[in-house]
């Protein structure tokens, strides 16, 4: 039998026609001695009935069980009146068998294709059970969906497919790597690349002026609910743009892609807010703003306070005192209040101090309840109230500590308050930040380390001050975040070979570690480079978002666990030692290996 049509297809428009169809066992029904058979293909289900009075086709339906692979011929005819499933778009019509053919059975599923408490462990070790439902199956299809869409958007407005290497060079001061022993050059060394970085940069030197690739990439991180080892990205590139320009083009191809896929409309433009102003107002750099809830800034309020836990922090080179106001929050009990100390404990913070407003026209233990209202002056109170525009009702958290915890604790609180208290709008919130620090500083080295990566060109009037205040040099760097993700990351890339290795030297490279491992890339930029300048966006992330998925998980077809193992296939696995040897290569024992030896 020859498939005539999908299954997910057939609607009323078929009527009176004879077809054949193909696909796996849903669900089977034996109704009084009439069997009815819910065929699925990737398009959706299709209910088949075998009637007795055909008994070479009702013998086999009889044997019929879930997931086998059948091809049925038949005429589609409409469903008996009370019997239509709007919900399915061949739910007004039936198929008649005349002839069925078992193409292959089926063992007995690991679970059913229905169950949606399924742990996540049980879902990849039998993955391709697991792709076969319908909700897997539709990810995966508007995955194709928006990558076809960006590829035609890119195609329209002159960019060049190119693809880059997969075996690279090491350059460890970005994330850290996966690496690729080589057989020929006996203890040496490719990387798999965390992006095609320098490559499109060098392609644009190159003269080809427009780029783009949806490529792997791969960092061996911690992985969370938006991180992979290996994960897509659509990689852009263009000359001859600035940074106003290149944002332009690529907000419309992500209003592109939401219309495409989604027939979603996007604002135009989007909103831009300045790295500082994220970190000031919503303790993020990748802000939800379907939560209007704001952080406010006290640290010069309560600097003279005579509460130790905010002066103290208030004194801090980089210490700052904050506060969030949950409005109506007061109606949360003592409960609900002290389960938000763990939260952000998770975020590095010591404690978290709170105000019940019962009365705000008393600045004192009289309108306001807190075990540290005792410990703040009149004055200090009526002042906190005023900047934090609080009202009768409402609630308010403080955090005290280092700058970096306050934005990280609040921030993360400011989210989950949102969401839990049902203070998050629907729809979709894009924004660009801008305007981010060049460098970063760690805290506990001291050392400077770029904050986006060390090709990334400085803003205008910021090129001069890398070594004597890293610290106040902002880059031509943009991030466009979506509902509190980041989606994509880019910058103008700098175009001169001198810009170039004075940041390198604030990075701390030698002229001799800048020549062993970037001198391609100076080399490369002596030739009249062209000024230019891209985005990354994650792929895995935006069909996450547009599925309201949890996890870039659900979205990729075989995905990695936290741990990085694949639990269909069973990787990553031992080699053997002729392998090993082969590649130059003895693994040590483990301690626990050495343990036991012991």
């Amino acid at each position: 039998m020859k498939r005539t049509d999908y299954c997910g297809r057939i609607d009323r428009s078929f009527l009176g026609r004879y077809v054949t169809v193909t696909g796996w066992v849903h669900r089977r029904r034996d109704h009084g001695g009439v069997i009815f058979v819910d065929l699925r293909d990737r398009e959706g289900l299709l209910q088949v009935v075998f009637d007795p009075d055909r008994p070479e086709s009702f013998a086999v339906a009889e044997k019929l069980r879930h997931e086998y692979c059948i091809a049925i011929e038949g005429a589609v005819r409409a469903r008996p009146e009370g019997t239509v499933n709007p919900n399915l778009v061949s739910g007004e019509v039936e198929v008649l068998a005349h002839s069925i053919e078992i193409l292959n059975a089926s063992a007995t599923p690991p679970f059913s294709l229905d169950d949606e408490n399924l742990s996540e462990t049980v879902r990849l070790q039998h993955r391709v059970i697991d792709l076969r439902r319908p909700a897997m199956q539709s990810n995966l299809r508007l995955r194709h969906r928006a990558a076809a869409s960006a590829r035609r958007f890119l195609d329209a407005h002159g960019f060049v497919d190119i693809e880059t290497p997969v075996l690279y060079k090491s350059t460890p001061e970005g994330a850290r790597e996966f690496l690729v022993p080589s057989r020929l050059h006996h203890g040496e060394f490719y990387a798999l690349p965390q992006s095609p970085q320098l490559f499109k940069q060098m392609l644009m030197i190159a003269g080809f002026d427009r780029y783009y690739q949806i490529v792997k990439c791969f960092r061996d991180e911690d992985n969370r609910a938006d991180r992979q080892p290996e994960f897509t990205q659509i990689d852009v590139e263009t000359s001859f743009l600035d940074e106003t320009e290149i944002r332009a083009l690529m907000e419309d191809l992500v209003r592109t892609m939401f219309r495409e896929t989604l027939a979603v409309e996007l604002p135009d433009p989007f909103p831009v807010l300045a790295y500082a102003d994220a970190m000031r107002d919503y303790g993020s750099d990748k802000p939800d703003l379907r939560i209007a809830l704001r952080l406010t800034e006290l640290t010069d309020v309560v600097r003279e306070a005579e509460f130790k836990v905010f002066r103290q922090a208030a004194e801090l080179a980089n210490g700052r005192v904050a506060a969030l106001r949950i409005p109506g929050g007061g109606a949360m009990t003592r409960k609900e209040i002290d389960d938000c100390a763990p939260f952000v404990a998770a975020h590095g913070a010591k404690g978290l101090a709170w105000i019940r407003v019962n009365d705000a026209s008393k600045p004192n233990d009289a309108g306001l309840q807190s075990p540290i209202v005792k410990f703040l002056a009149e004055p200090v109170l009526r002042a906190i109230l005023e900047r934090c525009g609080a009202v009768d009702g409402d609630l308010i958290f403080f955090c005290a500590d280092r700058a970096k915890i306050v934005a990280d604790a609040l921030g993360a609180l400011r989210v989950h308050i949102g969401r839990l208290r049902g203070l998050a709008e629907s729809g979709w919130k894009p924004l660009w930040v801008v305007d981010f620090p060049m460098f970063e500083q760690d805290e506990a080295t001291g050392a400077w380390g770029a904050r986006h990566h060390p090709f990334t060109a400085p803003k205008d009037g910021h090129d001069l001050r890398f070594t004597p205040d890293p610290g106040s040099a902002l880059a031509k760097a943009y991030d466009v975040v979506m509902n509190g993700w980041e989606i994509g990351g880019g910058s103008v890339r700098i175009h001169r070979p001198e810009v170039q290795a004075r940041v390198f030297e604030s990075l701390g490279l030698s002229a001799d570690d800048q020549r062993r491992k970037f001198g391609f890339l100076l080399d490369a930029l002596r030739y009249g480079a062209p000024p230019h300048g891209g985005i990354a966006f994650g792929l895995d992330r935006i069909v996450a978002l547009m599925c309201g998925a949890e996890s870039i998980r659900d979205v990729i077809a075989f995905p990695k666990t936290q741990r990085g193992q694949d639990l269909l296939v069973g990787a990553p696995t031992p080699v053997t030692e002729q392998q090993l040897r082969d590649l130059h290569l003895r693994v040590r024992a483990s301690d626990t290996q050495h343990a036991h030896a012991d």
